[in-house]
């Protein structure tokens, strides 16, 4: 979640002590690092699920203040859109609890925000893209009261100067221009969050870099976009596009963009900070009136806020964290390429995978990292989010893929084994990573269904495309309640 800030206007001196003061923050957090101050010996889990609001007839929602009001818990928050939402799942060992602790958690946070939202006249939904929005519900009228966000679109705009263009070609085309971050609240995701000690870090990182691709692919779910079909994942390119601070010449000059797959495999979460301060300017330079260097020389942990914030508007797909939690200091992969949705057990099958199959990279003997380049890594992401589970992806060893034969013969067998040496029994595997199997088997994920579905009811009722992708969107929040998996809905 991001940090709120006041409604202001920065001058030269705030930038300049900005600059100062992260790098304080930076050279801090290198003294830390060789000093070992971090919390590793009971890593944790965590997720963030962001939802959208809709009224009774599946069309977005612009109540997010009064929802949130209305549920009254701090684990939820605001998001950029008013139509968004943000849950904050409690951090956790991952196999804490037994098989359906986490999921009966989540469930019931879930099922008891809809109902609060229903008193004043919303639905919660998770998908990646609400297929009901509008291009013109996406104006500067959509931003949440929050003066962060208010704040970081004028940010955005001051750097770029000059409108967004947002051009995405599937099975329709979209071009367009945004005088506002707005279209960014689309996209509604799925972060999972995995505490590692700062030596495992970078394998980590490059494991998830890895298989960002095949998350990707096997659970695309944001076919829709303004009503024009698009991408399986379309929230990738529009996430990318949507927060872009590069006029045209900037971006041939090789200007990195602020959502940013990245350009190399790391070898410590150092090189993801210190790559921060290189190559990004400050969006927010907000200073805190904590020295970290002299807060750390009297034995105390620093916040490193200005780092941390910093770190807050570079959108990684993998993206480091640093937190301190009951006086800890921890570091941490936020893994952000999943759309929300389609169900909680979907959430919790993508969770097992990535989970498992990270940890079964990192402990392989030749790191598929060190097989691999970097560059077939990004380009995987992208035909993963342009194809979904019909993608073909590169993996060493076997070439060009097909993203079910992929997980079937040689990474669902890993993920498997990573669960297992994080102590997750057969009873408690199987059912979740079956989930993923039988995606694979049937060649089905949110995107498809939304795709399938849609097509159906257009052709059956004739009703125009709005209509059909309202239709649509309400039997999708029907089944999404069942919490069946998402491979098991019917089109009918």
């Amino acid at each position: 979640m991001g940090r709120d800030v006041p409604a202001l206007v920065f001058t030269r001196e705030d930038r300049r002590r900005y600059r100062i003061k992260m790098q304080e923050c930076l050279d801090a957090f290198a003294q830390m690092l060789r000093e070992a101050h971090f919390e590793s010996e009971r890593p944790q889990v965590g997720l963030e699920i962001e939802l959208n609001l809709v009224d009774d007839d599946a069309e977005p929602a612009m109540r997010n203040t009064d929802v949130l009001e209305a549920i009254s818990d701090p684990a939820w928050s605001t998001e950029l859109g008013r139509f968004n939402l943000e849950i904050n799942v409690p951090p956790r060992r991952l196999i804490a609890g037994g098989p359906d602790a986490w999921e009966g958690e989540i469930r019931s946070a879930l099922n008891h925000a809809d109902g609060r939202a229903r008193s004043v006249g919303a639905r919660l939904i998770t998908v990646g893209i609400l297929p009901t929005l509008l291009q013109e519900q996406i104006g500067e009228g959509a931003l949440s009261e929050n003066p962060r966000y208010r704040l970081l679109n004028d940010q955005v705009f001051a750097a770029r100067g000059e409108d967004l263009r947002i051009e995405i070609d599937g099975a329709d085309r979209l071009r367009t221009y945004a005088d506002t971050i707005t279209p960014e609240a689309a996209c509604t995701s799925t972060q999972f969050h995995l505490q590692v000690s700062p030596e495992e870090f970078a394998g980590y990182w490059n494991a998830a870099q890895a298989i960002a691709g095949v998350q990707v692919a096997l659970a695309a779910n944001s076919p829709f976009l303004f009503g024009k079909e698009l991408w399986h994942e379309t929230r990738i390119p529009l996430f990318e596009q949507a927060t872009d601070t590069r006029p045209e010449e900037i971006k041939v000059q090789g200007v990195r963009p602020r959502v940013w797959f990245g350009e190399r495999w790391i070898n410590s979460v150092f090189d993801l900070f210190e790559e921060n301060l290189r190559y990004f300017p400050a969006l927010l330079p907000l200073c805190d009136e904590q020295d970290p260097v002299e807060t750390l020389d009297r034995g105390d942990i620093p916040e490193l806020a200005e780092l941390t914030l910093h770190n807050g508007t570079i959108y990684r797909w993998n993206r480091p964290v640093y937190a301190v939690a009951n006086d800890r200091p921890h570091i941490r992969v936020e893994n952000r390429v999943l759309p929300a949705g389609p169900t909680v057990a979907d959430t919790l099958a993508n969770g097992a995978f990535y989970y498992g199959l990270t940890r079964a990279l990192v402990e392989e003997d030749r790191p598929v990292w060190s097989r691999m380049s970097f560059s077939a890594a990004e380009d995987n992401l992208h035909a993963a989010a342009r194809n979904g589970i019909e993608a073909l992806l590169y993996w060493p060893g076997m070439g060009e893929v097909h993203v079910p034969e992929l997980v079937l013969r040689r990474l669902l067998p890993l993920a498997h084994r990573g669960l297992e040496h994080s102590g997750m029994d057969a009873a408690w595997r199987e059912p979740l990573l079956g989930v993923i199997e039988q995606r694979c088997v049937t060649a089905r994920n949110g995107a498809v269904w939304q795709k399938e579905m849609f097509h159906h009811i257009d052709a059956t009722t004739h009703a125009g495309r709005h209509e059909a992708l309202r239709r649509m969107t309400q039997m999708y929040i029907d089944y999404m309640h069942l919490n069946a998996p998402v491979h098991t809905w019917p089109v009918d």
